[in-house]
């Protein structure tokens, strides 16, 4: 592209065919953006499907359909969407997202790991082509080859998508200013705002939030009409450095004796994301209240028998600041709080309680972890089972097949359908439930149905 801002028509109409223009304008392609258009369309009916398309001097995109959501207001029946993360582009084909293309969505909320900054893993498929991205030019070439996936490109174009992010859009394991290698914290955060400012850029996100250097406010709340309050939360930006890291390094550590991580201190969201999820959740009038946030939230103890070992970059490294949020739930009971989480890459149905450790602590919410779209998981399924006698809050666990989760939401229950991929090196790949699990309206936990 040259150096200079190209002007972009756009057009919405009610129909595929683009015959019934509702909607019309300009909006100006900058290379300081990456020549990228963030189009905020206003005066649409609620409740409604639309189709858009662009237009740069001779040239037509091809036609995306989006959704606009209810009125606030509005009594609505139904919301079905499916929530992903974790694509590894090396690692498989994201044949996932064409099988969401039959599962009549109203949306798709993508919760983290959308690209990834590093190489590794077995039985690749196809390359990254490029070392690990540092800079914003960097960046743009990751998240570019990444949308060139044709399956992802059918599901941006079929579907509107909610996003937040986890750690590969900027580094493995990165917490607020620290890096997995200790890199000097001013260095660091040049690179997470050219990896913020690439996100934003190719990313279906609102100009409230463009990036402010290496600041960028991605959490937010978006409403189904009176039936579901979906909230995207952001655990990376703002969080604790992880407790009791390995020596010279940052990141993650499987501890068994950590005094550090029960500092009532640490946060996993800030304390400002902190205030703003709690005060929403207990102002929220909504009849189902679904936080989408990254990773698995309930206690994992990975030691079998006495004792206990714990994971530092997921929840169980941030003990306190998860009960402050369960309790805070439990006392205001804001109706039908269900978490979403990924990172794991594997599926987990879970009872979320104040205190995991307490088989009188009340169950205040439901949890349901997607596995990856693509991105393999290293531990045999053995290991996994052994560990869920020893978590009973937990109802399912198992990461043999990657995929992704559909919902749908009416005012009487949740149902989640935990949807397999049977083999993501190949583009064409069948896909199977693995699980089906109900939520009763009023009566938090899963039920395997």
């Amino acid at each position: 592209m040259p150096p200079d801002a190209i002007s972009v028509e756009w057009e919405v109409a009610t129909d595929d065919r683009m015959s019934q223009v509702v909607r019309r304008g300009v909006a100006s392609a900058t290379p300081a953006w990456a020549h990228a258009v963030h189009v905020e369309v206003d005066q649409l009916e609620p409740a409604r499907w639309y189709w858009y398309r662009f237009r740069v001097g001779g040239e037509v995109s091809g036609i995306g359909r989006t959704r606009t959501a209810p009125a606030a207001n509005a009594d609505s029946d139904r919301l079905r969407f499916a929530f992903a993360s974790c694509q590894q582009y090396e690692q498989g084909y994201f044949v996932a997202y064409r099988h969401m293309l039959k599962d009549d969505l109203d949306l798709i909320i993508h919760v983290g790991d959308y690209i990834y900054e590093s190489s590794w893993g077995a039985n690749l498929v196809r390359a990254h082509g490029a070392p690990e991205p540092k800079t914003l030019d960097e960046y743009r070439i990751r998240h570019a080859l990444y949308k060139s996936d044709p399956d992802l490109q059918a599901a941006h174009a079929t579907y509107p998508w909610l996003c937040t992010w986890d750690d590969h859009e900027v580094q493995n394991d990165y917490a607020n200013d620290r890096s997995e290698y200790l890199d000097p914290p001013e260095r660091f955060l040049q690179r997470r705002a050219a990896a913020y400012r690439a996100y934003y850029e190719h990313m279906p996100l609102p100009s409230q939030m463009v990036p402010q250097g290496p600041n960028m406010r991605i959490y937010t709340r978006v409403g189904f009409g009176r039936l579901a309050d979906i909230i995207l939360v952001d655990d990376r930006q703002h969080r604790s450095h992880q407790p009791c890291a390995a020596p010279g390094r940052g990141g993650a550590n499987v501890v068994e004796d950590c005094q550090e991580r029960l500092d009532p201190r640490i946060t996993m969201f800030g304390d400002q994301q902190e205030r703003w999820l709690m005060d929403g959740l207990g102002h929220s009038t909504a009849r189902w209240n679904v936080i989408a946030q990254q990773t698995l939230m309930a206690q994992l103890d990975r030691k079998p028998g006495p004792g206990q070992k714990f994971w530092t970059d997921g929840w169980d490294g941030y003990p306190a600041a998860r009960r402050r949020l369960l309790e805070y739930i439990g006392q205001r009971k804001p109706a039908n709080p269900v978490v979403l989480g990924g990172d794991v890459h594997s599926f987990w149905v879970t009872d979320l309680k104040p205190d995991f450790d307490d088989p009188r602590s009340p169950v205040v919410a439901t949890e349901f972890v997607g596995t990856s779209i693509t991105s393999q998981f290293r531990r045999p399924q053995a290991e996994v089972d052994a560990l869920l006698a020893d978590n009973p809050h937990i109802r399912l666990g198992n990461g043999t097949r990657r995929g992704y989760v559909r919902m749908e939401i009416t005012r009487e229950r949740l149902r989640a359908d935990l949807r397999t991929v049977r083999n993501v090196t190949r583009p064409t790949a069948e896909v199977d439930t693995l699980a089906t699990f109900v939520v009763e309206d009023g009566r938090p936990g899963a039920i395997r149905a």
